[in-house]
């Protein structure tokens, strides 16, 4: 007996297991027990899975709006396949990252191609992300992640320079692009492109401290495209409340249904009562 309460402690498995089935034949199977000894057992059924339908809908709304409770996956950003790391400025076009093809001359240097891709994603309707926005850091980890993932830098080998962004734009909207967006569902894919610097190789000499990383001007910039993945946070909780909701419905119409057929046949008893 020790030695399977000892179980139960340690084995969160275990434990969770008897949670939910203590929870199901306490909480529901009294009230179950209670309805059953007033109304019979089928009645009592019908009423206490109606009651558990409706409060799983009641419950499942207020994760969906909030978001919480059973949540699916988080928003994050995802790898465009085969056109993730683009090393140099020329390849943006053909990665399909701009429209127009930059006009690349071998005697510019870096600091200058590196201009000219600034304005022509500018030009592009692209917009740049200042480094003290939320969205500036997010884009940088995650860049960082791709750009170990695919071998191109190590750790603290490169300086994000620039973040650009385009779309992400919620539709339908009601009066025009800045008015009520409460049943704008849909959105237009969201991009975004994170332009790198490799640093100098860092001089570490012993008994003294490695140098401050400085960028090399003699490698050109390279680039990360990415696509936002707005992810399914609420999804588990909109198929609770659309399945518990469409159970309750289910269930009224049935309690409805029994009510007519009882009031039909009491008004069928009452009428042969007097006619004998």
């Amino acid at each position: 007996m020790l030695g399977a309460l000892l179980a139960i402690g340690w084995e969160p498995e275990l434990r969770g297991l008897l949670t939910v089935i203590l929870g199901t034949v306490a909480f529901m199977g009294s009230v179950y027990l209670i309805l059953g000894t007033n109304m019979g057992a089928r009645l009592g059924f019908l009423v206490a899975l109606c009651g558990l339908a409706g409060w799983m809908a009641l419950m499942g709304a207020i994760w969906w709006i909030y978001g919480i409770g059973l949540k699916g996956e988080d928003p994050s950003w995802q790898q465009v396949p085969g056109r993730t790391v683009i090393q140099d400025a020329d390849a943006l076009n053909q990665a399909g990252v701009l429209e127009a093809r930059l006009d690349v001359d071998p005697s510019m240097s870096n600091i200058t191609i590196a201009d000219h891709v600034t304005e022509r994603f500018v030009d592009e309707g692209w917009r740049i992300v200042g480094e003290s926005e939320p969205a500036f850091g997010q884009a940088e980890a995650s860049a960082t992640v791709y750009l170990e993932e695919e071998g191109a830098f190590a750790a603290g080998e490169f300086d994000v320079t620039h973040v650009y962004e385009i779309g992400g734009e919620a539709y339908p909207k009601i009066f025009g692009q800045d008015a009520l967006d409460q049943i704008a569902f849909f959105h237009k894919p969201y991009y975004t492109v994170v332009e790198v610097a490799p640093y100098l190789p860092l001089r570490e000499e012993p008994g003294r401290a490695p140098s401050a990383p400085e960028i090399d001007e003699t490698r050109e910039r390279q680039y990360v495209y990415m696509i936002r993945d707005l992810g399914s946070r609420r999804e588990p909780a909109a198929m609770i409340t659309i399945g518990s909701t469409i159970v309750f419905l289910a269930l009224c119409w049935m309690l409805h249904r029994r009510d007519r057929f009882v009031a039909e046949n009491l008004e069928r008893k009452a009428l042969a009562q007097s006619t004998s």
